[in-house]
């Protein structure tokens, strides 16, 4: 039996947000070190950046990055990382038990960002420092001039201010690994604090409150809603993260991790709502997804040095991703996008070589994972507006979710052209799919493009020398009079473009 779609123009959910495209970049392992800057590196530009990785990160599409941290913001002193090089200090990371050599800072970051077309999303440490520490950075980057700091900026050769929108008030505080971990109580009271102090220099600020480290936290719920109540007036987002793998084989339950996103967002913007009408608000809280990817955090990538072992750059969190977890970061970017009246924001964390879409060898080739696919494609077709579907389809039975849709889509809309892009998943691990999607609503219709990203090796992995075998493919798709048909295999992420 085929799997229904209805589509219909008229149905809106929110227009795309372009930082949904999000992602990060931290002072962790490979990311920054020999991922984005290694001026020793053949392709290395003037300033050190990667010209390699710089063209990979402009095809995946991404439109604004998360900096420094994540749990190295924590510990940070960004001043460490300004000035001459050669006289920057090195610090013990203690977030990832490693050492800070503090040779990209917020200048290089900043350029880096420039060189990439990306906006720049920036943390601030509310760990170990707090508000003056938070001041200090917003003036070094903000201010155009007149005062120690912005003249330090200039100095140090940026001679116009950065100008950063968006900032994040510390990072994952309900945590117990995090250094400086606070109550609910105690971190909403700072970052209200904080907030308002930093809206003193600048009022047009884009502030983002530390929501729940993942929605298994036994705070989950309590944390958002204590949190909020202190910083409602003083914040646009509240920030949600999560990671998902393949846990003991169960493959039905990880390519259903969309189901627990879905909740996650839909708890916290019930949270949220809540709070606003307790305090007789008519202002909506956005979301900040701002650290989402499937990371096997049990795998040896994962273990971090110690003792008195605090390498410079080690090799951390280096997941190397199949196909299964490139359909599951397909279903994520479907979650995101149905949520695009909330959550406004998202970051895939991370960016190079650490839990990342890129991957490099010091020295020599950049190279494309499973994951860097569909997130390219969704970058670089999501466009006008979100539309809500109506998808009839069967069930699988999975451990973690129980029954869940075999296929999960969400479809765009550009308002300008007409042109429709259609984003799918099938969750089945036997057997393919027929899809017929009804494009009645559609007037003089056809297809654009249409490509799966599907392997009967499900365990298939890219690598430098191989990096190109399980690129999405052309599907089979053709419009017939009751709308558009195509048959999705086992375990696959796929893409179909209409025009109008």
């Amino acid at each position: 039996m085929a799997s229904t779609i209805k589509l219909d123009p008229e149905y809106v959910v929110a227009p795309v947000n372009r930082r949904t495209f999000g992602s990060f970049a931290e002072h962790l392992g490979r990311s920054i070190y020999s991922g984005l800057y290694e001026p020793d590196h053949p392709s290395a530009d003037r300033q050190g950046f990667r010209r390699d990785v710089l063209d990979l990160v402009r095809e995946l599409g991404v439109t604004i990055v998360r900096y420094p941290g994540g749990n190295f913001v924590s510990g940070y002193r960004w001043e460490d990382g300004v000035g001459p090089a050669d006289q920057r200090p090195r610090r013990l990371d203690l977030a990832w038990h490693s050492t800070e050599p503090n040779s990209f800072g917020v200048d290089e970051f900043m350029a880096w960002a420039k060189a990439a077309g990306v906006e720049p999303m920036m943390a601030v440490n509310l760990g170990t420092r707090g508000i003056q520490e938070a001041l200090d950075l917003l003036e070094y980057c903000n201010v155009p001039s007149g005062t120690r700091l912005s003249d330090q900026r200039r100095t140090n050769g940026a001679e116009e201010p950065y100008r950063v929108k968006m900032w994040c008030l510390g990072n994952e505080m309900d945590g117990p690994w995090q250094i400086g971990g606070m109550t609910a109580h105690e971190y909403g009271r700072l970052a209200s604090r904080t907030a308002k102090a930093m809206r003193m220099i600048d009022p047009t600020l884009e502030l983002v409150a530390c929501g729940s480290s993942h929605s298994s936290m036994p705070t989950f719920g309590l944390w958002e809603r204590e949190v909020l109540t202190q910083t409602y007036d003083d914040v646009e987002f509240v920030s949600t993260h999560a990671y998902y793998f393949e846990e003991d084989g169960d493959l039905a339950s990880f390519l259903a991790s969309g189901v627990n996103m879905d909740y996650f967002i839909d708890s916290v913007i019930a949270t949220a709502d809540h709070v606003g009408a307790a305090l007789k608000q008519s202002k909506k809280i956005g979301i900040s997804f701002d650290e989402w990817n499937v990371w096997y955090q049990q795998r040896a990538e994962s273990r971090l040095p110690s003792g008195d072992d605090w390498p410079v750059a080690p090799v951390l969190l280096e997941d190397k991703y199949n196909v299964a977890d490139a359909v599951v970061v397909g279903s994520l970017l479907i979650s995101l996008l149905r949520h695009s009246d909330r959550v406004r924001s998202a970051c895939l964390a991370q960016l190079v070589n650490v839990i990342a879409p890129i991957m490099t060898q010091p020295g020599g080739p950049a190279w494309k994972q499973t994951t860097f696919h569909p997130f390219a494609l969704t970058a670089r077709y999501a466009k006008g507006d979100v539309l809500n579907l109506a998808v009839r389809c069967a069930t699988v039975a999975t451990k973690k979710f129980g029954d869940v849709p075999t296929i999960d889509a969400v479809a765009t809309r550009d308002a300008e052209t007409g042109d429709l892009a259609i984003f799918l998943v099938n969750r089945q691990v036997d057997g393919g799919q027929e899809v017929v999607v009804d494009l009645s609503s559609i007037a003089e219709r056809k297809i654009v493009e249409s490509v799966v990203l599907a392997n009967p090796d499900l365990m298939w992995a890219a690598s430098a020398a191989d990096s190109t075998s399980v690129a999405p493919q052309p599907l089979t798709a053709d419009i017939q009079d009751d709308g558009l048909h195509f048959t999705l295999p086992p375990v696959s992420w796929a893409m179909v473009r209409v025009a109008a």
